[in-house]
């Protein structure tokens, strides 16, 4: 209701309209309470006083920023000031703080640059227009200054850009937090790549809404203590469980379940898909498809979104298996079993559609049936069985299928956030809810139910928070506001949720009942709450109920009310699903222990949503809210239409109309000093001449008008409800009364002008109309006569027709009804004798296909047994076939042992030759000995392989044989039995004797390889230390020149400042130091073909001295872009750094103690590689850079150093032109020293110091962004490397080589990565140092990923996995043998973990080695809890051999016990190394002066004058 205002005629007032909600117009007359109004559309309207709203005729058109402003602060003013900024194109509005969005259904693209974020940037709420961004920005500032965690509320009804205003939102953070990249992500698209995936499985077609979610989704950006971001997460809540199994028309299940029926033909083969018409749960509502949208292109972005989140083709496989799963388990249905209250499956297709479940489901048939028809109740002493009617085994089917859907899409939510990467340790956190908003359909159901209450309880926290602001700002203008009343909406969640009493308590009570139904359920709320003011029965239905909302009425049906609430997880269900052979689905249904299991014997989707709402709203609770209200402006979705019923509806339902009733509760209109006395100021004309303090003029306006109940603040006027509009009716009852007085003289001379013009004009008017009346009269009255005689003739020939027409139709009908009832009576004479045929030809059909039924069964039984006798005989000749297989393996490894020993004994007989001759004859015993052995072997070797092939023909005929008689040959069996095992016996005695003899070479090469190794170790450690003394003292001799040159400099800044202004220019020009060749001329003439323009440069006329200036600047710009357009490499030589070093050489730049020129090549390096991704362009830049580093490195040398000798010769100029013209100067007579030397020493100063170790700085920093790169780009083909095993394991088992196989193009495309990389490098010329030290990082990165995979992952820890990761091995050694020692360096041995773990994999009979082989021998550069775990984890797929012993293992468990206390070895995964392996000394080393000798000068510079020195 309004509040009662003072209306009179002439007053612009806003009334109700069914058509636009709210419409002005101005009263034109006043009955009582009643008055009439002239819509602004034309019409009249009489409404009452109370009904009305007063109108500020005075408001601005383009309306304003914030609706506190408002003169008028209710709901039609609202409602106008949003429409007006609208159609400006002004979408965001405040009313306080909280921030309303209309959605403009356009791109403004300039609302959301990064120019505006800066404008943002620490501005107050409320300096700026209203924006997404003012709102995080504030909330950012709050947490920063009070430590307090904050969140954002952005609710709205679906299509009102919830999902825009959030990714605003989030923007704006990253900016003001930091980018928290992941895989060059960064948090914000994280998080929106994250929404075809939750949209897909979380979002369904509503009566309003083509794409409603039904969940509830909080983003968290979690911030350091610093405030940068470190991490976000996802929280969904409320999500909407019935519709799995329950959906009304026209609405739609989720959205993947469409998309699946519609995915690829291999899709819908494998998961058995059909037509969505065809499913239970999708055909209860007509509604498949939608407009616009296509849902198998949708199946295919899903796809994708789920490997942008990190989620495997092989988990896709099995989510989109479970789904499909829970679609067929809808189809299947019951009937009433041969027990009592027992149920079977209804037909052949409930059978199908259960095999099917259970087949996709991966678990037992006939187990998945005895869960949905049978209970097992366990008592103390038994477990008894109970059959379920099949009703229950329906609600069975239906909780089946909503807890596997509810624990799939928690498991997509976790993975979502594993995959952004959460911060546990997070300080404060800034969070985003996007959630439903209130629903009122004309069906509304338990769904409704739910969100309005969800919805309710945000209100009440939205409307404390509105309280709070109201009470802040009375506080900060010192007004009393103690007697303000809030009205909260607490009776109704007291209703809904109150305990016991509520009606989610009596819900859960009558579900439990096992007789109860929504009748008894509606007449127990009908009971219970007959007196609630907030809940009333509708008239004309027995079992629903109405609840009186803050946002309006609704009234729920109670129908299905039982079936949504009812949520518990049957104990079959969940070992069954737990026992499924599919991971993905075994691990969505955990065991739960024993005591958790009884005590879930019911649970509630009611209780469950009120927990998690609970929960939900302490997390808000915990934070300081602020709030998004986002609008639909129109259903069509399109620009430039406003409803205004739509959007009142939102503004309704989103408590923005409820927030301004609680400010009108107050003082809802409010205005500064200077705006009240310039509005009300002619009310008290004389007290604005008395008075300039616009605070006594408003006190004494507000006097004289006699108001009462108003606040005046310390910069402001409050006024409750009504008295603006009392004020200007007293303001228009005074300009009223001075309008009439000018009105009155002009409307009487107005009037009697008009009335003598009408006079003249009535009485030529009268004659006209006389004479015109009369001719008219006449003309009437010969018409009516005509009609009458066209009237009677018309009806004679119509009445006549009627009859003839009647006539005819009568004997028609007649004659039609007497032959049908002919031909009905020969129709059924001919379906009688066609019925009898048709009997006799069934009867016979029947017996006819029972009797081939019959047939086809015995010759199927018949086939069946003897197959099975014949699989039984081909089991025996293949497991006799495998011993051979394994003898022929042993014997490969002897083979293999006895080519080691060979090589190993000619290899320490060449080292032993010059060390022991004494020991010769010795060693060819040893030889002579193995050669028996040897010739031994081969006799044993062409022995076995006869009996291989004689094994392999006989097996061959065995098996051919056996498809037409199955026959056993148990004598022949027994005899290559005992072959053998003699076979076996005679490898075993060679085994030993190759262990004997293995054991005697041992002994005795013991002695020389200790001498050997302590001869060779002392030689290389007296090689190192000599080298490190000399690059210790190299670098201390540097160290001490750089720190006392900086020191030097430090000291001498300030009066070297002071006194430079002082000093007079010299007349003549400076000594010249020819400081690049360290020869000191004492000669101070000029050379005679300097110009005399140069000579006297000091003392010459300011404009020349300006064109110089402007000449100099051209010089160092045009050296600048030669450097930026990548002028390449001539001759494999970087011509650029030295191009650079040419040019600072000349100009004597290194000697200045004041330049900007370093400052300009530096920013020119950053900015050249800030956005380059390329490693071509960068490869280029760290050739260049390093090369200008080296030239660096040999030429500075720090000024006042040890060595050279202090000079008291005039300081040089100190500007850089000065030194430029110094340059031109002696061009000439540095020619010639130019071309002797390229590195040139010099005294450096501080700038050139710097300049130094920045240009270090930036060739790390290259260095590092191009490893980056490259580990990038490897890091996925390593995933696919590690998993290619397990779709290669078919191919390997038949034979197929790794070379020939396509699973080797991963390790291929790792190759083809690292010849590219190193062909950009060799073009680029980069060091051969930088390149060894990269390759050796990659390398060392490829161990890391490679070890930790087999470390983390069981699957990986295969027989077959680890022959496929060493024939990658073999195929990096071979790339690194190609690449040669000068640039692949020692990469193969960063590899060795990897290696002796891929090893240990492949060796056979690992039950044999012992604990101290396989730490010393077999792994020695793996730790004991890295072998632990590969032994545990590992699995034979191929042979189905067994891992080490349990001794070792028990070994392993000890040694791991007593290091326990050790932290460094509590991690057993490998950590990257990241850091920078080389120095400048190591760069240095690498170069050779001589190689920039013969590099070309540029063409480019060479055609300038300037740079004619370069030649």
């Amino acid at each position: 209701m309004a509040t009662q205002v003072h209306i009179t005629v002439g007053s612009q007032v806003w009334v109700e309209d069914p058509d636009v909600a709210w419409i002005d117009g101005e009263v034109i007359e006043v009955n009582g309470d009643e008055i009439e109004i002239k819509c602004t559309s034309g019409k009249s309207v009489v409404a009452k006083v109370s009904n009305v709203y007063p109108k500020d005729a005075e408001a601005s058109p383009c309306g304003v920023d914030d609706m506190t402003r408002l003169a008028y602060l209710h709901e039609p003013g609202v409602l106008q000031n949003l429409r007006s900024r609208y159609d400006m194109n002004e979408i965001y509005t405040y009313v306080g703080s909280i921030l309303i969005a209309v959605n403009p259904f356009r791109r403004l693209p300039h609302l959301y640059d990064k120019h505006m974020m800066e404008q943002y940037k620490g501005a107050a709420l409320g300096d700026l227009n209203p924006h997404p961004f003012a709102v995080a920005d504030a909330a950012y500032r709050l947490m920063m200054r009070d430590r307090v965690s904050q969140a954002i509320l952005v609710s709205g009804e679906s299509g009102a850009g919830k999902t825009e205003s959030t990714k605003m939102l989030m923007r704006y953070l990253a900016y003001m937090g930091g980018r928290a990249e992941t895989e060059g992500r960064t948090v914000e698209q994280q998080v929106l790549e994250s929404n075809p995936v939750l949209e897909a499985f979380g979002n369904a077609k509503t009566v309003r809404n083509n794409n409603s979610s039904r969940f509830g989704k909080f983003v968290e950006i979690q911030f350091d203590e610093s405030g940068r971001i470190s991490g976000a997460a996802i929280r969904t809540y409320l999500l909407e469980r019935s519709r799995v199994c329950q959906i009304s028309d026209p609405e739609r299940n989720y959205h993947c379940f469409y998309m699946l029926c519609a995915a690829p033909p291999e899709d819908i083969e494998r998961f058995k898909m059909e037509d969505p018409r065809m499913f239970h749960y999708l055909n209860q509502s007509n509604c498949f498809e939608l407009d616009d949208v296509d849902d198998s292109k949708e199946y295919l972005d899903t796809r994708r979104a789920m490997d942008i989140v990190g989620i495997s083709p092989d988990e896709q496989d099995a989510i989109f298996r479970v789904v499909a799963a829970i679609l067929h388990l809808g189809n299947v249905e019951f009937s009433e079993g041969e027990e009592t209250d027992s149920s079977v499956l209804k037909d052949e297709k409930s059978q199908f559609h259960l095999k099917t479940a259970a087949e996709l489901f991966m678990c037992d048939e006939k187990a998945l049936e005895d869960s949905l028809c049978k209970r097992v109740i366990v008592t103390r002493g038994e477990s008894i069985v109970k059959n379920l009617n099949p009703e229950a085994a329906v609600l069975s089917r239906d909780a089946l299928a909503k807890i596997v859907y509810s624990r799939l899409f928690d498991w997509l939510v976790n993975k979502i956030n594993c995959s952004i990467g959460q911060d546990p340790h997070s300080k404060f956190l800034i969070g985003v809810l996007d959630i439903y908003g209130f629903e009122s359909f004309k069906t509304n159901s338990f769904e409704q139910f739910c969100i309005n209450l969800t919805n309710e309880k945000l209100q009440q926290h939205f409307n404390q928070h509105v309280f709070k602001m109201e009470q802040e700002e009375y506080t900060k203008e010192e007004i009393d506001w103690s007697y303000i009343e809030f009205i909260d909406n607490q009776d109704i969640l007291d209703l809904i949720e109150k305990k016991p009493g509520g009606i989610i308590a009596l819900l859960d009570e009558t579900c439990m009942l096992p007789r109860s139904t929504h009748e008894t359920f509606a007449q127990k709320l009908y009971q219970t709450f007959k007196d609630h003011p907030r809940f009333s029965k509708p008239k004309f239905s027995q079992s629903g109920f109405t609840i009186h909302h803050y946002a309006g009425d609704v009234t729920y049906q109670t129908e299905l009310f039982l079936d949504k609430n009812k949520d518990y997880v049957v104990n079959e269900h969940q070992a069954l699903l737990n026992a499924s052979e599919c991971h993905f689905v075994s691990s969505l249904f955990p065991l739960l222990s024993e005591d958790s299991s009884k005590s879930s014997k019911f649970s509630s989707i009611g209780l469950r949503f009120k927990q998690q709402l609970q929960t939900l709203l302490e997390t808000l609770s915990a934070t300081e809210p602020h709030y998004v209200r986002c609008v639909k402006p129109n259903n069509l979705l399109k620009p430039a239409i406003f409803e205004n019923s739509n959007v009142i509806q939102q503004l309704r339902c989103g408590g923005v109309l409820e927030a301004i009733r609680i400010s009108c509760a107050g003082y809802p209109t409010r205005r500064t000093f200077d705006e009240f006395v310039d509005r009300f100021g002619v009310l008290a004309p004389e007290i604005i001449k008395e008075s300039s303090d616009e605070v006594i003029t408003s006190k004494r306006i507000l006097e004289k008008v006699d108001l009462r109940g108003y606040q005046v603040g310390k910069t402001k006027v409050f006024l409750r409800a009504g008295q603006m509009a009392e004020l200007d009716a007293r303001r228009n009852e005074v300009l009223g009364q001075s309008a009439s007085k000018i009105q009155r003289k002009v409307r009487s001379y107005r009037a009697r002008k008009h009335y003598i013009l009408l006079q003249k004009s009535a009485i030529q008017i009268q004659a006209i109309c006389r004479g015109q009346l009369a001719r008219k009269c006449h003309e009437n009255m010969r018409r009516e006569f005509a009609s009458l005689r066209i009237q009677t003739y018309f009806r004679m020939y119509h009445a006549k027709k009627q009859y003839r027409d009647l006539l005819s139709a009568s004997i028609m009908i007649q004659a039609g009804l007497r032959g049908l009832a002919a031909r009905k009576e020969l129709h059924f004479r001919q379906q009688t004798k066609a019925a009898v045929i048709i009997q006799s030809h069934c009867r016979r059909y029947l017996a006819r296909s029972e009797y081939l039924r019959l047939k086809k069964a015995a010759i199927a039984t018949q086939c069946a047994w003897r197959g099975r006798v014949a699989r039984r005989e081909l089991r025996k000749l293949k497991m006799a076939a495998r011993e051979t297989g394994a003898l022929q393996a042993a014997k490969n490894k002897l083979e293999k042992q006895v080519e080691e020993l060979t090589w190993r004994l000619q290899l320490e007989k060449r080292m032993r030759v010059d060390m022991e001759e004494a020991k010769t004859q010795e060693n060819e015993k040893l030889q002579l000995a193995l050669r028996e052995i040897e010739l031994q072997f081969k006799e044993a070797k062409d022995l076995l392989m006869v009996k291989e092939q004689e094994a392999a023909e006989f097996v061959a005929e065995r098996i051919s044989s056996i498809k037409e008689i199955p026959v056993i040959d148990t004598t022949l069996l027994d005899k290559l039995t005992a072959e053998n095992v003699k076979l076996k016996e005679l490898v075993t005695t060679l085994e030993t004797k190759i262990n004997e003899t293995e054991k005697e070479y041992e002994e005795t090469s013991r002695l020389s390889e200790e001498r050997l190794k302590k001869a060779m170790e002392a030689e290389s450690k007296i090689i190192e230390l000599n080298n490190s003394m000399q690059r210790l003292q190299d670098k201390l001799a540097n160290m001490e020149s750089e720190n006392q040159i900086l020191r030097q400099q430090a000291l001498l800044q300030l009066p070297v400042k002071q006194t430079s202004g002082r000093l007079p220019t010299p007349s003549t020009p400076p000594k010249h130091n020819l400081a690049n060749d360290q020869h000191h001329r004492e000669d101070h003439k000029e050379p005679h073909s300097a110009p005399p323009a140069v000579n006297n440069y000091a003392n010459s006329d300011p404009k020349m001295r300006i064109s110089y200036i402007e000449r100099q600047h051209e010089n160092v710009n045009t050296l600048i872009n030669f450097v930026v357009q990548n002028s390449g490499l001539t001759q494999g030589k970087p011509v650029a750094g030295l191009t650079i070093y040419k040019c600072l050489l000349h100009w004597k730049l290194f000697e200045a103690e004041k330049t900007s020129v370093f400052d300009r090549l530096i920013q020119m390096i950053g900015s050249a590689i800030e956005n380059l991704e390329s490693n071509e362009h960068l490869a280029y830049w760290l050739s260049n850079a390093s090369a200008l580093l080296f030239l660096l490195q040999k030429s500075l040398k720090a000024a006042g150093s040890a060595g050279s000798t202090p000079r008291r010769k005039p300081p040089p100029p100190t500007s850089l032109f000065g030194r430029m013209t110094q340059g031109f100067r002696s061009s000439s007579a540095n020619l010639v020293v130019d071309e002797l030397d390229i590195v040139q020493h010099v005294e450096a100063k501080y700038p050139a110091l710097l300049f130094k170790q920045q240009l270090s700085a930036y060739v790390e920093k290259i260095y590092g962004i191009i490893r980056d790169n490259v580990k990038k780009d490897l890091t996925a083909i390593l995933s696919l490397c590690i998993q290619a095993p397990r779709t290669a394991k078919a191919s390997m088992v038949r034979g197929r080589s790794f070379g020939n196989s396509s699973q080797g193009s991963q390790w291929n495309t790792i190759i083809e990565h690292l010849d590219n990389l190193l062909m950009i490098l060799q073009e680029n010329y980069v060091p051969k140092v930088l390149i060894q030290k990269m390759f050796s990082q990659i390398f060392a990165f490829i161990n890391v990923q490679l070890v930790n995979s087999l470390l983390l992952r069981r699957e990986c820890c295969s027989f077959s996995n680890g022959e496929y990761v060493k024939c990658g091995l073999e195929e990096l050694e071979v790339w690194c043998t190609q690449a040669k020692q000068e640039y692949a360096g020692s990469s193969w041995d960063e590899l060795k973990q990897i290696r002796q773990a891929v090893g240990f994999l492949v060796i056979f009979q690992k039950y044999r080695i012992s604990y101290e082989d396989l730490l010393s021998d077999l792994c020695p550069m793996l730790s004991v809890q890295q072998l632990y775990r590969i032994c545990t984890q590992y699995w034979d797929d191929k042979y189905n051999t067994q891992s080490v012993s349990s001794s070792v293992l028990a070994s392993m468990r000890t040694s791991m016990t007593e290091e326990s206390n050790d932290a460094d070895s509590s991690s057993f995964l490998l950590d990257d190394d990241l850091s920078i392996p080389f120095s400048i000394d190591e760069i240095s080393s690498s170069i050779q002066e001589k190689d920039f000798s013969d590099v070309d000068r540029p063409k480019e510079l060479l055609e300038n004058p300037a740079f004619h020195f370069l030649q």
